[in-house]
């Protein structure tokens, strides 16, 4: 646990939400709706503005929290239009003490100013969060980053729509989440306004701010769109030159694309050591666009996950494979249906390498530190591979439709996942998965 983390169990004792990440969420309260209102400074990394955020009362309340980093200094916060008995920020928390109880029920509109000079959150998995870019910024909230740029209830539970107003010099383009809705010049300055309807978890929310071009991707059913440096558009109309196809083949698989915004990749300028995802969004680095083609397998990732992981989000991180493995098995299948290997190839493949692994993670429940752990995607791949096996392809994508028609844009368990699956056969599953996600030893193929 860092000193950070320490100093806020300290300060503010509260039940833990998710054992993986013990400093995230909050209790008392379930948010509708964020509205940020930001102005960002390239040169100086500055960031400053306002957020406006609508919810609801779960209990009585006197004393509630949101997650901020202790880089951002909070200057007003009011709550129903009243400065409330106190606030204070320590330890990743924004701590707000009303002047009078609300009662259960009741609605609760929280207005927090604030500024600073954004930096990502240090964590087990590394820096997360926003980053400033050689000529620009990026956000890459997974799992706890979201606090880095704005307060929030950071965990995968909690889902709102948002809208986000960026303002920033005028060379930059800004990209965020959801339908670009207005863009307007002002002084040297754009201010770029973005709104997300769908329910979205809070490390789904993003910032891209660049010298970017956009331009939309012919031939596809879903609205796709490209925002890239301008140098790199050739590299990238060849890598990434049959986007189109996975989507119309993952539509076909798993059911329709879940947003009504459409699509957007982003490449950044820089190199990325993996791309991230986000709600309607992915990035990638100029690494992954050099021309050559070796990322299609990300490509591929990154486009599952707009159903498995953005939509269907699991409630707790531990059940990320939920996520990965299911993204992991989509590379598969893209793989088996563009004339690559066939997924059986890739299973067999990717056995024996966790078959000369160590035998010590439980993929129901893998631990914080090991949960982006390649074994958790491959794992979780083969779990999948084994129950199409078991029932048959026409059963196997059904239940993956009515996975993510069910779950659309909301929250699941593992156990929600394998109580569906029942429905589609008359044999038990549990030994299956008692042997895939409840033990450790890699069970036969």
């Amino acid at each position: 646990m860092t000193r950070s983390k320490k100093a806020a169990k300290a300060a503010f004792p509260a039940p833990v939400i998710d054992p993986y990440l013990p400093g995230n969420g909050n209790f008392g309260y379930r948010v509708s709706r964020y509205e940020l209102d930001l102005e960002y400074k390239v040169a100086i990394n500055r960031l400053a503005g306002s957020v406006t955020i609508t919810a609801v009362t779960l209990a009585a309340l006197r004393v509630f929290t949101l997650d901020l980093s202790d880089a951002l200094t909070v200057s007003k916060v009011s709550v129903n239009g009243r400065r409330p008995a106190q606030f204070r920020c320590s330890g990743g928390k924004l701590l707000i003490t009303l002047s009078s109880e609300l009662p259960a029920g009741a609605a609760m509109s929280v207005v927090v100013r604030y500024n600073g000079n954004p930096r990502p959150i240090d964590s087990y998995w590394g820096e997360v969060g926003f980053e400033e870019l050689s000529n620009g910024a990026l956000v890459a909230g997974q799992p706890n980053g979201a606090a880095s740029w704005f307060p929030c209830d950071d965990h995968p539970s909690s889902k709102a729509s948002y809208r986000i107003q960026i303002s920033t010099d005028s060379p930059y383009r800004a990209i965020a989440n959801g339908e670009l809705v207005s863009r307007k010049v002002r002084a040297g300055h754009t201010v770029w306004t973005y709104e997300q309807a769908e329910p979205t978890s809070s490390y789904l929310i993003t910032l891209q701010i660049g010298m970017y071009d956009s331009h939309r991707l012919a031939k596809s059913s879903v609205p796709m769109h490209a925002v890239l440096p301008p140098g790199l558009r050739r590299e990238f109309d060849h890598d990434f030159a049959r986007q189109p196809q996975m989507m119309k083949l993952f539509v076909k698989l798993f059911g329709p694309y879940p947003l009504s915004t459409g699509y957007t990749v982003v490449v950044t300028e820089d190199d990325l050591e993996i791309p991230l995802e986000a709600q309607g969004i992915s990035i990638f680095g100029a690494n992954h666009c050099d021309g050559h083609g070796n990322a299609e397998r990300l490509i591929a990732h990154e486009l599952a996950h707009q159903w498995f992981g953005n939509s269907v989000t699991a409630r707790r991180w531990r059940d990320i494979w939920l996520h990965e493995g299911f993204a992991c098995y989509a590379e598969w299948l893209w793989s088996e249906h563009s004339g690559g290997p066939t997924a059986e190839h890739w299973a067999r493949r990717y056995y024996q390498r966790l078959a000369d692994s160590p035998q010590d993670l439980l993929l129901a429940d893998p631990g914080p530190k090991d949960m982006f752990d390649d074994r958790v995607y491959k794992r979780g791949a083969l779990t999948l591979h084994t129950l199409r096996g078991r029932l048959g392809d026409d059963k196997f994508f059904a239940l993956l439709q009515d996975w993510t028609t069910r779950y659309r844009h909301s929250t699941a368990f593992t156990g929600d996942f394998t109580g569906l699956a029942a429905g589609y056969t008359s044999e038990s599953l549990q030994p299956l998965w008692q042997a895939w996600l409840y033990s450790k030893a890699l069970p036969e193929l």
